[in-house]
């Protein structure tokens, strides 16, 4: 583990770095408090540091606090090396955000048991870190793809909704359906079903932007969120997905099944009301139109198909003699 040495003494900074050398650690040294500070800041910071109370430039109670205002994710843990042995320095010195101090003339025993008591609740502060962003994952993620799940891609799509509002943007969603999947299921079995949706996930990812948001809507339905696309430029993108749903058999033990997939596509133009559901359900029924006109294939919303008629008038009408 990295240590960062901060002490204005030249013997006692090297033979801290030596010891802890010995010990296993690797070892950064600061000869000031301001040397100290411009290593803690960096994103690579060492999550471990001694550092001494009295030094040119910032002090170590005064790193401490710039530290702690920092707020951030891992933790580094902090032992003050002092001389001062009154209540109220150890107080002052744990409340400006040390976590432990070893006085002056220090045993090395003691500092080592105290580093490898650091070390702990940092290892500690990992496995927690690591949990939390396991419960994270479950909570907005599908366990099967890998995609975003229902609830977190209605969620987002809602502020790509408000971002488009503000900030006077297109934005258009894709909702793809896994054709004749009942089929697969019953005639290969759930397993293999699974296997189909994995790929399909992966072949819808791989289609898009970095910042786009793919996620599994329900089922074997799909909802992909298209922030600063248009109608138009979405059922472009709308039909290379499709194609590439299409393009390959998935392997499975020894069968290569085809797949296909219907789309429906719809844009924010389509709801003057600024409800996201209303994009949805255009969405929905231009894919169920998909369906119904075949399969494997890609339908605007009729709303969207109006919109593109009535300009289409409009724009005759101011280029007839006299119009406009």
């Amino acid at each position: 583990m990295l240590v960062l040495i901060a002490d204005d003494e030249t013997v006692s900074r090297r033979l801290l770095a030596r010891m802890l050398s010995t010990c296993g650690y690797e070892v950064l040294t600061a000869s000031d408090g301001d040397e100290a500070w411009r290593i803690l800041e960096r994103p690579d910071a060492p999550r471990l540091a001694i550092l001494d109370w009295m030094m040119p430039g910032m002090t170590g109670p005064q790193l401490c606090r710039k530290l702690r205002e920092l707020n951030r994710e891992p933790y580094t843990y902090v032992l003050l090396l002092t001389a001062r042995t009154e209540k109220e320095d150890v107080v002052e010195g744990m409340e400006a955000g040390a976590d432990d101090y070893v006085t002056k003339p220090f045993e090395a025993k003691e500092l080592q048991v105290r580093l490898r008591a650091g070390r702990r609740i940092l290892d500690l502060q990992t496995d927690l870190m690591k949990a939390r962003e396991a419960l994270r994952e479950q909570a907005t993620h599908d366990p099967l793809t890998g995609l975003w799940n229902r609830y977190a891609l209605l969620g987002a799509l809602d502020r790509e909704h408000s971002r488009a509002g503000r900030e006077g943007t297109p934005l258009a969603v894709i909702m793809a359906d896994l054709d004749h999947f009942k089929h697969v299921n019953d005639t290969y079995g759930h397993l293999a079903g699974d296997a189909i949706l994995r790929e399909a996930a992966g072949r819808l990812q791989a289609a898009v932007r970095s910042y786009d948001l793919v996620g599994r809507y329900g089922g074997e339905e799909f909802l992909i969120v298209l922030p600063g696309t248009s109608g138009p430029n979405a059922t472009q993108l709308a039909e290379r997905l499709r194609a590439a749903i299409a393009a390959e058999p998935v392997g499975y033990g020894f069968c290569r099944i085809s797949v296909t997939a219907s789309f429906g596509v719809a844009a924010t133009g389509q709801a003057p009301d600024g409800d996201p559901q209303t994009i949805i359900r255009l969405a929905d029924e231009a894919l169920y139109r998909a369906k119904e006109k075949g399969r494997n294939r890609v339908e605007w919303s009729l709303a969207a198909e109006e919109e593109t008629t009535a300009l289409g008038n409009l724009l005759a009408v101011v280029g007839r003699p006299g119009g406009g």
